[in-house]
Formats: structure tokens, C-alpha cells, sequence
């Protein structure tokens, strides 16, 4: 069972990364004026491949603890706000907006974080670095806002 149940998360997961192949980066990015610290194209992909497979195993671990429902809650939110990013940011090309996203996936992440410690510190150490990537993200988006 718990098998079947990463395997639901980890699906959930996928259709979040789908939106990075529905909306590639484009010229429209390549173009924008970017900070010295942009890590190359080729990362995001194995990144986000290491933090999906990292949310979708937290889920399913955390979906089996009673009184999960804020965290799975959060987990969810995070998610959603997770899968917007791309299409406003990249298909959308609003800067801005996706700062907003941004901001909003921040916060939900932290409160994802904080409600899984309260269920399995396991759990919650396996995703602490998640809000390390989410921050970076963020800063990234905040710099690519001022120089363009």
C-alpha cells in the first residue's frame, strides 16, 4: 500500500512538472538580462527532479499519520501554486505575477515544512532543503523582476 501511495504522489508530482515541458523556457528568457549566480538551463530539471520525488515521498509518508490534515492541506496548496508558476512566468512571460506566485510558494512551503515536523521529524528533515531551492527560486525571479 504505501508503494501505491508514493506512486499517487509522485503522479500528482508529474503533472506539476508538466507544465515546464507544456511551457518551455524559450527565447523569451534567454533574452532577459539574468545575475551572474543563474545556474545553467540543465539544472532545473534535475533539480526539481530530486525536490518532486522528495514532496511526493513526503506526501505519502505523511498521508498515513492521524491529524495530517493541515500538512496534506499545505501540501496540496504548495502544489498548485507550484504548478501556476510556469505558465504565468514562462507561457505568460509576467515577471511580475510570477514574483507574486513566488512569494505565495514561499510562504506555502514553510507552513508545509512546519506542519510535517509536527508529524515526522523524519519526514520534515528529508524536505527542509526544499525551502533552500524555493528561496533561491525566488531570488532568482526577484533579480530577473529589477534588471528587466
Amino acid at each position: 500500500m504505501e508503494a501505491f501511495l508514493f506512486i499517487i504522489f509522485f503522479a500528482t508530482c508529474c503533472v506539476a512538472a508538466s507544465t515546464g515541458m507544456l511551457f518551455p523556457t524559450g527565447e523569451w528568457y534567454k533574452s532577459l538580462k539574468k545575475p551572474f549566480w543563474t545556474p545553467p538551463d540543465w539544472l532545473f530539471p534535475i533539480a526539481w527532479t530530486v525536490f518532486y520525488t522528495d514532496l511526493a515521498y513526503c506526501g505519502s509518508r505523511i498521508a498515513g499519520i492521524d491529524n495530517n490534515g493541515l500538512a496534506i492541506g499545505f501540501w496540496a496548496l504548495h502544489l498548485c501554486i507550484n504548478t501556476l508558476w510556469t505558465p504565468v512566468f514562462f507561457g505568460l512571460k509576467r515577471i511580475k505575477a510570477g514574483m507574486l506566485i513566488m512569494i505565495l510558494l514561499w510562504i506555502s512551503t514553510v507552513f508545509l515544512i512546519l506542519f510535517t515536523f509536527k508529524l515526522d521529524i523524519v519526514t520534515g528533515w528529508i524536505i527542509l532543503p526544499y525551502i533552500v531551492w524555493v528561496s533561491y527560486a525566488a531570488a532568482l525571479n526577484f533579480s530577473l523582476l529589477l534588471k528587466n
